[in-house]
C-alpha cells in the first residue's frame, strides 16, 4: 500500500477522534433546581439536611427529591407511613421523620416545613 495513503488514512482518524465525544450515561453537569420542586413538601432534618417528597398514586408512592437525582419509594404493605426502595426507607410520622439509606445516609429528626402559597 502506498505510504501517502497511510499516512492520509491515519491523518484522517486522529481528526474524527478529536470530534467525536464520549457517550455519557449519567450528566455530570450540576444544573440548578428551583427551590422548591412543584407540589413536594421540604423536609428539614438535623444538621441542616433536607429533601423533598411529592406523594404519587393516592400516598402508595414517595417521590424522594434530591439536588442531584430522585427516586421512587413504594408504600410498606406492613406500615402505612413507611416507603421504601431497597435499602432506602423513609418514615413519615409526624414530628420525627427519618429518611435511611443503609449506612450511607441518615437523616433523623426531619419536620415537614409548610408549603409556600405564592
Amino acid at each position: 500500500m502506498n505510504p501517502k495513503y497511510i499516512i492520509t488514512i491515519i491523518a484522517l482518524c486522529l481528526s474524527a477522534c478529536s470530534v467525536l465525544q464520549p457517550f455519557k450515561v449519567f450528566n455530570t453537569e450540576t444544573k440548578e433546581r428551583s427551590k422548591n420542586p412543584e407540589n413536594a413538601i421540604e423536609y428539614v432534618c438535623e444538621n441542616n439536611k433536607h429533601f423533598f417528597v411529592r406523594m404519587l398514586n393516592k400516598g402508595a408512592d414517595a417521590w424522594l427529591i434530591f439536588p442531584d437525582h430522585e427516586v421512587n419509594l413504594a408504600q410498606s404493605t406492613t406500615e402505612k407511613n413507611r416507603y421504601v426502595s431497597g435499602s432506602i426507607t423513609l418514615v413519615i410520622s409526624g414530628e420525627q421523620s427519618t429518611l435511611t439509606d443503609g449506612d450511607v445516609l441518615a437523616y433523623t429528626g426531619c419536620k415537614a416545613q409548610p408549603l409556600n402559597k405564592s
